[in-house]
């Protein structure tokens, strides 16, 4: 099992990681009239990102050492 101190150092690390990228330059970069699947791609970008972290997370969470 990751050590607290691991575990806690990886989640300040993806934070940062979402809060860089959900930050304003990042977004106004996919804030044109484009659509991806019919879905703005603002929306899009925010969303993935949005299921990235807490994939992310997740595995920060739950991971085990063998």
């Amino acid at each position: 099992m990751i050590g607290p101190d691991i575990k806690g150092q990886r989640l300040v690390a993806l934070f940062l990681l979402g809060f860089l990228l959900l930050n304003y330059p990042l977004l106004n970069l996919f804030a044109g009239s484009g659509h991806v699947l019919g879905i703005p791609v603002l929306y899009a970008y925010v969303f993935a990102v949005w299921a990235l972290l807490i994939g992310l997370m997740a595995l920060v969470v739950e991971k085990h050492s063998d």
